[in-house]
């Protein structure tokens, strides 16, 4: 028996996320976002939201891009981020969230023309396809400012600026 008569218990190790982040390079260039970034502003955005998660992020050119966008969203041109949630595939493979396409030239030509870092863009566009799969979404104005905020919070939180303040925070 311990001393002073009391009984001792055994903690519980705190449950860990376990979130698993793919990341293909369909197109490799200079001022890439390295695998690790990737991972780490993903797991930013699941941050307390899942517990468990699985998903891909594919970088790719803009034919891959305006091809996707075109077959997904019937829209011209690429874009710059297109999510794929997993929906009904997640009662199969527990965690599976789906896959995220970012178009590395459409993000560092916006990155150029909204005069913000290109780190600091890729880090909003990897948390806002993230978001995406997440459930969030802007189609609807109360939408767009509630996951804009939620954005805006995460970045903070990583010290990037608010991607929605006024060109030129560069």
């Amino acid at each position: 028996m311990p001393m002073s008569g009391m009984k001792t218990t055994t903690a519980k190790p705190a449950e860990t996320m376990k979130t698993s982040v793919y990341v293909q390079f369909a197109f490799k260039a200079k001022g890439l976002p390295s695998k690790h970034q990737i991972s780490e502003w993903a797991r930013a955005a699941l941050s307390g939201r899942r517990k468990h998660a699985e998903l891909t992020v594919r970088i790719v050119d803009e034919n891959e891009g305006a091809i996707l966008n075109r077959q997904w969203r019937k829209a011209g041109g690429a874009t710059n981020v297109l999510s794929f949630p997993s929906n009904e595939m997640e009662k199969y493979v527990p965690g599976l969230l789906g896959d995220i396409v970012l178009c590395a030239p459409v993000i560092m030509r916006e990155a150029d023309q909204q005069r913000k870092t290109p780190e600091s863009h890729w880090a909003h566009m990897v948390i806002h396809g993230t978001l995406h799969l997440l459930g969030h979404d802007h189609a609807r104005p109360e939408d767009a400012e509630k996951m804009e905020k939620l954005e805006t919070s995460l970045l903070k939180r990583l010290g990037y600026p608010d991607p929605y303040r006024a060109i030129g925070n560069k």
